[in-house]
């Protein structure tokens, strides 16, 4: 078989049933389904590109995430991965200007960002310049209520128990990528610098900015650095900035993405949460690490 369709449940909306599991089988004249979690995920071999619109179908209206990929090379070495909306629930900028009293107003710059109707680096020192003077305890209130996506802490774990590098790559800031990747246990982590002046931020971003480009070439720098092969690699995100390095990985994967980057990502998870990177990779629910 060339091909392994992938089927993978939102946890708390729905189960992946034997009959739905049956129905998708038949209508790619898939093998023998193997199970990687029961009621959540299940492999499918297939002997050519399952046609996907069948594949719906006969999913109907389920909560269930089916995603093909080929059969060959499926386990990474090296994980790329978005921070805000992606490894964390929320935008870290947007929920930082709240103490601002700009929540909607830079909110509503982000979604024109992350939808690519403005450019990153022009939209992300607009949006900083708005907070001059706010204080830094901001910073840290931002932070208490910042919250992990289901499925992170696994991915990470998983992915580093079995060899891979894990870089966690953000057009945010460093101030919260440093805190998520020593939460996570990403081995690296990069992204933009807030300037301040001890007491309040300054309105400036430290240059050159983290942008689309500047991921992208961090996810050629560390594949060269670990001499992977780029069919290694696995990149993640949600908006029009991640969309260079989703395109380049040899799996990348539109998490809950902006409709550009749905639209293009030749891996979409739209329901379930990102243990499905790991079920994607092959690996069983009862061999995940946290």
């Amino acid at each position: 078989m060339s091909f392994i369709l992938t089927l993978v449940a939102a946890r708390a909306a729905t189960t992946l049933d034997a009959g739905t599991v049956n129905r998708v089988r038949d209508a790619v004249r898939g093998g023998v389904p193997a199970m990687l979690s029961p009621g959540e995920a299940v492999d499918i071999p297939c002997p050519a590109a399952p046609d996907l619109p069948a594949v719906r179908a006969a999913i109907g209206e389920a909560a269930i995430d089916a995603i093909p990929i080929p059969a060959g090379n499926r386990r990474k070495r090296l994980l790329i991965a978005d921070m805000d909306s992606t490894i964390v629930t929320g935008e870290t900028l947007d929920e930082l200007a709240a103490y601002a009293g700009l929540k909607e107003r830079i909110a509503a710059i982000t979604r024109r960002s992350m939808n690519g109707e403005i450019d990153f680096a022009d939209a992300l020192r607009l949006r900083v310049s708005l907070l001059k003077g706010l204080k830094l305890e901001a910073l840290e209130a931002t932070w208490a209520t910042t919250r992990i996506t289901p499925g992170a802490r696994e991915l990470v774990a998983t992915m580093r128990a079995h060899g891979a590098v894990t870089a966690l790559v953000s057009g945010g800031f460093t101030w919260f990528t440093g805190r998520v990747a020593a939460q996570l246990g990403f081995d690296v982590h990069h992204a933009n610098r807030l300037l301040d002046d001890g007491h309040a931020l300054t309105g400036a971003v430290a240059e050159p900015i983290l942008d689309r480009d500047a991921k992208c070439a961090t996810l050629h720098a560390l594949t060269a650095e670990h001499r992977l092969h780029p069919d290694e690699t696995l990149a993640v995100g949600d908006g029009a900035n991640d969309l260079a390095m989703i395109r380049e990985a040899g799996l990348g994967v539109a998490y809950h993405a902006k409709p550009i980057v749905a639209g293009e990502a030749r891996a979409r998870i739209d329901h379930a949460d990102l243990r499905a990177l790991l079920f994607l990779q092959g690996y069983p629910a009862a061999t995940f690490s946290t």
